[in-house]
């Protein structure tokens, strides 16, 4: 009676103790979740469905919108969405039943999430008690193995934003250089008025000279015919002079049409010259001020263009540096498959950085994820 009294205790010691282990390994990341299983039973299912864990994984963070990989389980209704996706027949509630009759859930547990692990263990039929203990390898390579990814994704995300900012000095060197251009269509196009504005005034130049030219010859016309009649009126017969006298009279009491066309004309001419004067100075100073804005836009243009270049060798460097952690790593990681470090975290690994890789150039080892070979 004793030995079945104390077998019983004990055993209902460890099912408490494998219950408290199952909801701890439940609290990790889905993805931690996830490595667990292919750790503890990669030679019986982990090898062979690695790939659909991996998808398993990346459904559920993706149905998880609040914490995604740093979530831990989903809600029931997402639970029902994740079966659906992958055409499993079962329901949430048939895997808890299953789940309960095991001792993995409590008989009055009414549990409202559902973890990624409670999944794996129905999917492929495993005792809970057998998946809490399964071996998980070395700690220590583990957490190394963590740490070179981890120098990775920080390698990469550097390279990124890097390649952003690239990206960005490339579109201000090109806008900077678009905008030399346009000031310097500008600046061409305002010279051209201001060599216009210049002719114009050459132009009103001479229509000066030729008005001026004009009145001159009406104004010495007019006195020559005056300082005629005048001699005449005073010499000769009483006669002629007379007649010189009442023609001077009319001569000097006419309307002098064609001197006063011409002093008119001459004014006109001056006036005009004026304003092509002041056109034309007021085109060459817009002239100059936008060939001096032409080069400025495009000092700023060489400018943007040269920090566009440093940019994009930065870019480049990271690129560099990224792919040569990844290489470190991926040496490490065939280093360690041959120390007895968990083959599932490493094949995790592995494939953490074939991701990874694709952000790669060809050159460095990359590839292009529409064309790679699943």
């Amino acid at each position: 009676f004793f030995f079945f009294f104390f077998h019983y205790i004990t055993q209902g010691d460890n099912s408490m103790a494998d219950n408290a282990k199952l909801n701890q390994i439940c609290g990790k990341t889905h993805k931690d979740q996830a490595i667990w299983f292919l750790n503890g039973f990669w030679q019986q299912y982990g090898q062979a469905n690695a790939e659909k864990v991996w998808d398993y994984v990346h459904k559920f963070a993706e149905l998880d919108e609040q914490n995604h990989m740093e979530g831990s389980s989903i809600d029931e209704f997402k639970a029902h969405r994740f079966l659906e996706i992958f055409r499993e027949t079962l329901t949430v509630h048939a895997m808890r039943d299953k789940l309960r009759a095991s001792g993995a859930i409590g008989q009055t547990e009414r549990p409202k999430v559902v973890p990624i692990t409670h999944f794996l263990l129905y999917k492929f039929n495993i005792d809970y008690h057998v998946f809490v203990n399964a071996p998980q390898g070395s700690a220590e390579e583990l957490e190394k193995a963590k740490r070179m990814l981890e120098a990775v994704q920080a390698a990469f995300a550097e390279a990124e934003r890097k390649n952003q900012a690239a990206a960005a000095a490339l579109n201000e060197a090109q806008l900077r250089e678009r905008e030399a251009r346009q000031s310097e269509a500008a600046a061409i196009q305002s010279e051209n008025e201001a060599h216009s504005r210049e002719d114009e005034l050459r132009a009103a130049k001479a229509e000066v000279e030729a008005a001026l030219a004009e009145l001159h010859a009406q104004e010495a016309s007019y006195n020559a015919r005056t300082e005629h009649l005048k001699r005449a009126s005073e010499e000769g017969g009483l006669v002629s002079r007379n007649k010189a006298k009442n023609e001077l009279a009319q001569h000097l009491g006419e309307d002098p049409l064609p001197l006063r066309k011409a002093k008119i004309t001459q004014e006109a001419a001056v006036k005009k010259a004026e304003r092509a004067r002041q056109a034309a100075e007021d085109a060459a100073h817009e002239a100059s001020r936008k060939r001096g804005d032409a080069e400025a836009a495009r000092g700023e243009a060489e400018n943007a263009r040269g920090l566009s270049e440093q940019a994009k060798q930065a870019a480049e460097q990271a690129v560099d540096e990224a792919a040569d952690k990844v290489a470190e790593a991926e040496a490490y990681l065939e280093e360690a498959k041959h120390k007895g470090s968990p083959l599932g975290q490493i094949w995790w690994l592995e494939r953490e950085l074939h991701e990874a890789k694709a952000y790669l150039p060809a050159s460095r080892g990359g590839y292009r994820k529409d064309k790679k070979a699943e």
